[in-house]
């Protein structure tokens, strides 16, 4: 319905005893929550799809420069809203992350302006010394987040690398001069996995839970210059992946499997794209048994696919599109799909096509889509972004961070010295899934009436079956009332609880009287309870 009503009145038995004792009536509420239209949505338990493994973010670049050098309340206050699942007072602390991204650098940070990687926070340590050494005590930065990130009970952790070491690379570099081929010794490969099996040991040892080492990042790329980052061919990929395997049997780490490919965009999942002929396809190259390149067999090896959001999220067509292919793809080789990396990187988006007249929460509204498509079209099993805290600079508002870093000298400052931050409308849009949607639970069906690019969500229910999640995402500029009907639960639906994102609002619990209402512009999660 389009007229517009209030959705609460006046008792006037209250007003009335108000009146008689002479005191002012002030009701528990206020009396103008407008209803714009109401929608019935049908939740359907026997429609089952994915289940989730999790939710995380990257804590490379800029997080290890603040566990090193900024204030513990500066760093305890980043930690706890990245991982904490308190909720006090209505508010979330934090959004629960369950998975924690680590990067495992190359040794650019140990070269300084030698890297020829121009800016310092795109350097990373490297645990590996020349003589063959470790020294463990690099990227303590990042070690502080992986330390709070388990403490608040976060315990997924996957290390990631761009670049093999230094001592290894053809060029002594972290960035490549070798075109689409591998920028690593021809004899080193055994020694690139034994580092990366030697620092998954170590960890493992301290007590973490290691669950996938990812060895290679969009290896589609070049990667010329800018960070550390290499191009592969999938048979130099391939030969990795089985010394990676070897090496992580040898030092008896079963727990801890390989995460390939790290696709720079969807479609190199399924197709060559513009990756040439060496690169791409990797769902069919390394699942395939009749492929040269078939990986599927190795012991670490999981049925697992991922890739990176990036370029392939403008439009509501365009999501769709290429997350349908990936998810066919994947479901022919019964592949889960990871996604483990997005942020906004270009301009033209449907929500916000110019950026300096779009809101924060425009740009939040237009990461909402993305994550409806990779979870409700994909189908991934687990999404993170890229990356947790950066600065804000050149007019680029939060297209590239969950957390907001304002160093002493401000945005332009240096990264080394000391100063505060804030948590942005994509922490808490993230967080309308990853602080309820947790490992284990499973997308079930959710009909929406003529569902478009303005009103959408998506259902999941826990591994007990004692709770049921639902998200939705409102572009549209009025209120929607939402009236959800049950199907396939088995269970009584008992009461529930509404926590809303919006301009006005973080992750916010609502009070009881506006529980149901779905403010304009704002991505909102109902939790119930089933008995």
């Amino acid at each position: 319905m389009k007229n517009r009503y209030l959705l609460l009145a006046l008792s006037c038995m209250a007003a009335f005893s108000a009146c008689k004792d002479e005191v002012a009536f002030t009701p528990d509420y206020p009396l103008n929550v407008v209803v714009d239209s109401t929608l019935t949505v049908k939740i359907d338990a026997s429609q089952t799809y994915q289940t989730i493994d999790g939710f995380g973010a990257s804590g490379a670049w800029t997080l290890d420069y603040i566990g090193k050098y900024w204030s513990t309340s500066n760093k305890e206050g980043i930690a706890r809203a990245l991982f904490s699942s308190e909720i006090k007072d209505g508010q979330p602390q934090g959004i629960g992350l369950s998975q924690w991204r680590f990067n495992l650098g190359g040794g650019t940070s140990e070269q300084g302006d030698a890297s020829e990687i121009e800016d310092k926070t795109r350097r990373g340590e490297c645990f590996l010394n020349a003589n063959g050494s470790y020294t463990w005590n690099k990227s303590v930065g990042q070690q502080y987040f992986m330390e709070k990130a388990k403490e608040y009970g976060c315990d997924q952790f996957i290390l990631f690398a761009g670049t093999p070491p230094v001592y290894y690379t053809k060029n002594g570099k972290g960035w490549s001069s070798s075109g689409e081929s591998a920028n690593l010794k021809d004899d080193c490969y055994d020694d690139y996995a034994d580092f990366l099996a030697t620092v998954a040991q170590h960890f493992t040892d301290e007590g973490y839970n290691i669950s996938l080492i990812s060895p290679v990042n969009e290896p589609e790329f070049d990667w010329t210059g800018g960070q550390e980052g290499s191009g592969w061919r999938n048979s130099e990929v391939a030969r990795l992946a089985k010394e990676l395997d070897a090496k992580l049997t040898e030092k008896g780490l079963a727990n801890t499997k390989m995460l390939l490919a790290e696709a720079a965009k969807w479609y190199f999942l399924y197709e060559r794209g513009d990756a040439g002929n060496n690169r791409g396809d990797v769902i069919r190259e390394y699942f395939d048994p009749s492929s040269s390149n078939y990986i599927g067999n190795l012991e670490h090896m999981p049925n697992i696919i991922c890739g990176h959001s990036y370029w392939t999220d403008m439009t509501w067509n365009t999501l769709y599109d290429y997350r349908s292919k990936v998810h066919e793809a994947a479901k022919k080789y019964d592949l889960k799909v990871y996604q483990t990396e997005w942020s906004m990187m270009t301009e033209g988006y449907e929500d916000c096509p110019v950026y300096d007249e779009s809101s924060y929460m425009d740009i939040s509204l237009a990461m909402a889509k993305v994550m409806y498509h990779d979870l409700a079209t994909a189908n991934v099993s687990s999404w993170s972004y890229w990356t947790a805290a950066s600065q804000e600079q050149y007019s680029q508002k939060n297209r590239f961070y969950l957390i907001r870093l304002i160093p002493a000298g401000g945005d332009y400052g240096d990264i080394e010295e000391n100063g505060t931050f804030s948590a942005g409308k994509n922490l808490w849009v993230l967080g309308n899934y990853s602080l309820f949607v947790r490992p284990g639970y499973q997308r079930i069906g959710l009909t929406v009436p003529n569902q478009n690019n303005q009103f959408f969500g998506t259902a999941y229910l826990s591994p007990e079956k004692d709770k049921l999640v639902i998200v939705y995402t409102n572009c549209t500029q009025k209120s929607i009332q939402i009236e959800n009907t049950f199907e396939g639960l088995g269970k009584e639906v008992g009461d529930y609880e509404q926590y809303t994102t919006s301009a006005s609002k973080d992750l916010r619990k609502e009070p009881d009287y506006q529980k149901g209402l779905i403010p304009a512009r704002s991505v909102s999660t109902f939790v119930y309870t089933l008995k």
